[in-house]
């Protein structure tokens, strides 16, 4: 089968999205034939390379194509999509008429859209399998496009079979910094840690914060390095994969406030979607503590509403409580590994295969 994936995030963008794309086109490459869909002034080489390092894994089964879907007018964006047995495409609210044989719509931002016009809806009838990133994500599309969400697939998560017995006392956050959108509040986690050392200076004694991330509004960088000047908290910009996988081996607590001080029913695609860095962190026995919206909470799963907030006294609070019992740790750690499994290779490998038939 002849397969292409388009995203019009790609190559400008890094994260969790891009990752759960070239997930899924090598998943496909294992039985077929994958290409990846460039703008025409994209180099496939550097293109290639770039997200080979970002991943960490060979592309070499992967082509990368020009395509004219990113400009090209309506007709020849159909008429190049009849090349292809099957067309995944990463959408960005968009949609477009495709000529390829099966059509899979991938909603990865919850947006409230108004799909109601018949031109919208036969475009929506175009592509007829049509899957979301989250349950939550699913449920703020089947409400606002009125539409059906034929599956849900999970990003996949790596589970490392065995962990270091002696972790650092750090409390980690990965997340690009940048302002828009669904920023992820790093401004707040830093805000939060240093409360915590003012309030419980023998608790947070040898503790550090360390944030990392792909560096998208040097402007908001530079003012949280500032924010934080003269407390324990680490900035680490731009880091290879290896560097993260050490710190998550390393650390013991995992933050997330993506969301924060946001109305999610209002504005749904300012809260986290997924949340694929805290299911990475679970897979590697953190401790989540993160913000009880969006995807959050359904990452977490059992694990229960105790470690979820809303506000920066909740946050703190939880946070408190743990650096104090060592035990209470050890066993979140491990039921966090136990959750993480439902994201794993095998569950995801499992999803694709049921998604294409």
């Amino acid at each position: 089968m002849k397969v292409c994936l388009y995203s019009p995030y790609v190559p400008e963008h890094f994260g969790g999205g891009e990752k759960h794309l070239f997930d899924v086109a090598l998943e496909f490459a294992k039985k077929n034939d994958v290409s990846i869909a460039l703008p025409p002034d994209a180099s496939c080489d550097a293109v290639k390379s770039a997200y080979a390092a970002f991943m960490n894994q060979n592309l070499d089964s992967i082509s990368f194509i020009h395509s004219p879907l990113f400009f090209g007018n309506a007709v020849r964006k159909l008429w190049w999509t009849r090349l292809f047995d099957y067309l995944y495409y990463v959408t960005d609210g968009s949609l477009f008429f495709t000529a390829a044989k099966k059509n899979n719509l991938h909603i990865q931002v919850p947006l409230q859209l108004d799909k109601s016009s018949l031109l919208e809806r036969l475009k929506l009838w175009n592509w007829g399998i049509k899957n979301t990133n989250s349950q939550f994500t699913k449920s703020v599309i089947e409400a606002s496009w009125n539409t059906k969400i034929t599956t849900v697939l999970y990003p996949k998560v790596e589970i490392p079979k065995k962990l270091p017995k002696d972790r650092e006392k750090i409390i980690l956050h990965v997340g690009r910094f940048f302002r828009q959108l669904h920023t992820k509040r790093q401004d707040v986690l830093v805000d939060i840690f240093i409360s915590l050392r003012e309030r419980h200076p023998q608790r947070t004694r040898g503790w550090k914060l360390v944030l990392i991330g792909q560096v998208e509004d040097q402007s908001y960088f530079d003012e949280l390095q500032k924010k934080a000047t003269g407390h324990p908290i680490e900035f680490i910009p731009n880091a290879s994969h290896q560097k993260l996988s050490e710190l998550y081996k390393k650390a013991q607590i995992y933050w997330h406030a993506t969301g924060y001080g946001v109305d999610e029913t209002t504005y749904p695609e300012k809260v986290e979607h997924f949340g694929i860095t805290t299911a990475e962190a679970m897979a590697h026995g953190l401790v989540p503590i993160v913000l009880g919206k969006g995807g959050q909470p359904e990452v977490i799963g059992s694990l229960g509403p105790e470690l979820l907030w809303n506000t920066k006294e909740q946050c703190l609070a939880i946070t408190a409580e743990l650096l104090k019992d060592t035990k209470k740790r050890s066993e979140i750690s491990t039921q966090a590994r136990q959750e993480a499994h439902r994201f794993s290779p095998e569950v995801f490998s499992k999803t694709v295969e049921q998604m294409v038939k």
